[in-house]
């Protein structure tokens, strides 16, 4: 990014001062939280084959990723989904897509923040209840929306630092199981192919399984919501978008091909385990350890989810900034505080997800909200490579620069969307009429708020995207 295309220092909007490591490391932490809490949910849809699904899905979504790269590098504000599609289409596509997208990011504060309070009764035996597990969750959760409103290099130096500690702890766990003589590649033979969920439509259960993967792969793109404020050529968001994913599949692959040989994945399942923390209840129960466990939790557990909250809140912040930037939400929530941080979008998503939390205690609405995150997730991913293909022959001009156009051209982009639109499908196959009304509930409110747009507020004002030929409205 040259000097020209800094912003004053007494503007007051969001600053550019991101070093490219930290927004590779804003969309790693996202990525990377879920492989010691939701390891029985994986082993659940694949059983030993489990680093196998994920080696498959790394490669399926590297295709997405690089179509990102290739659009990301010719915008120069956070609105990721929003611009893209909006650009691509229209107005409407574009508020359709940033809010699936958001369905994701959205769900990942209140479910994340639950799933610390839950570790933190497992580990010191405390048995509480769930409205003390709640009161936990909460606790921690304004915790995160106080360290939201500092600094933006206080936030993503805290996150890196979380991410980097779960990294080389996993990966360490990895070895040492691996190592620990109980270790047998016969378990992975007799568990390959394991799955608990049935075929459906002819479908295996397994290959449904596999689809419904992508959920421990969204976050690659938060780096469009943080260009914005990076201080480095757009060109090389690449770098951090596919940095992030193949960092992150790799190390699932290694750790569950580690985890899947300590034992058959129904032992591995067994009691407890299956609802959560699997690999820690496999240490401590097949392998009588004791302190490397509550380790791994705490770090794992603690800091690696910290940094996934970290870095989808800071994600959601700013795309409900750039609505409001762009005229897709009032202009209230374009205001930022002292630090720079949006002050209106982190109030509305601690609200949000507040109220997600209390949910809980009223039936199965956040779970069921929480299982269609990859649904939502990859139908945005495939308007966006629609978008993408339509965007490139609308406005072949700007790819002449473009030094991550994708090889292979309009065929590459179809068949990234191709690869989503099938994963979507798959993980159709994988829900219950719970998540459907979950789902139902939050795009009826997206349609309230569209509504209000297209009758009262479009139609004073135009939406506004700036893009390579300068500002252009919508």
């Amino acid at each position: 990014m040259s000097e020209t295309d800094k912003k004053p220092a007494g503007n007051k909007g969001l600053q550019r001062s991101l070093k490219l490591v930290f927004v590779y490391t804003v969309a790693t932490g996202s990525i990377f939280t879920y492989v010691s809490y939701w390891d029985s949910v994986f082993f659940g849809y694949c059983g030993s084959g489990t680093f196998l699904a994920f080696a498959l899905m790394t490669v399926a979504i590297l295709p997405t990723a690089l179509v990102y790269s290739e659009i990301s590098s010719m915008f120069k504000t956070a609105g990721g989904e929003l611009i893209y599609n909006t650009v691509g289409f229209n107005k409407h596509v574009g508020f359709l897509a940033s809010w699936l997208i958001m369905a994701a990011w959205i769900s990942v504060p209140p479910a994340v923040v639950m799933a610390v309070a839950t570790f933190i009764s497992k580990l010191f035996g405390l048995n509480l209840s769930f409205g003390t597990t709640m009161i936990i969750a909460v606790v921690f959760l304004v915790l995160v929306f106080i360290m939201s409103m500092q600094d933006i290099q206080f936030l993503v130096k805290a996150q890196a630092t979380c991410l980097f500690a779960n990294i080389i702890t996993t990966l360490i766990t990895a070895v040492l199981i691996l190592t620990c003589g109980q270790w047998s590649f016969s378990n992975i033979v007799e568990s390959f192919g394991f799955t608990d969920i049935d075929p459906s439509l002819g479908i295996p259960g397994w290959i449904i399984g596999m689809a419904l993967l992508i959920t421990p792969y969204f976050g690659f793109e938060t780096v469009p919501q943080m260009v914005e404020e990076g201080d480095f050529p757009t060109s090389n968001a690449k770098k951090a978008i596919c940095g992030s994913v193949i960092t992150c599949g790799a190390i699932y692959a290694i750790f569950f091909f580690c985890v899947a040989g300590l034992a058959p994945a129904d032992e591995l399942l067994a009691g407890d385990a299956a609802n959560g923390f699997m690999t820690i209840t496999a240490m401590q129960n097949i392998l009588g350890w004791r302190f490397w466990p509550v380790v791994y939790g705490l770090v794992s557990i603690l800091m690696g989810m910290t940094a996934s909250i970290l870095g989808f809140w800071m994600s959601t912040v700013r795309m409900l900034y750039s609505m409001g930037k762009k005229n897709f939400l009032p202009e209230a929530f374009t205001k930022v505080n002292k630090h720079q941080q949006p002050i209106l979008p982190n109030i509305f998503l601690l609200v949000i997800s507040l109220v997600f939390i209390l949910l809980q205690n009223a039936g199965t609405f956040m779970n069921d909200f929480f299982n269609l995150m990859s649904f939502g997730c990859a139908c945005a991913y495939a308007i966006t490579m629609v978008s993408a293909v339509r965007m490139r022959h609308k406005h072949p001009e700007w790819y002449k620069n473009n030094k991550n156009v994708v090889k292979g051209g309009d065929f590459f982009r179809i068949l990234a969307m191709v690869i989503m639109i099938a994963i979507a499908f798959f993980c159709t196959l994988g829900q219950g009429v719970g998540s459907w009304i979950s789902f139902g509930v939050y795009l009826g409110v997206g349609v309230l708020i569209w509504l209000w747009m297209v009758f009262v507020r479009w139609k004073k004002t135009s939406v506004v995207i700036e893009t390579p030929d300068g500002e252009q409205e919508f």
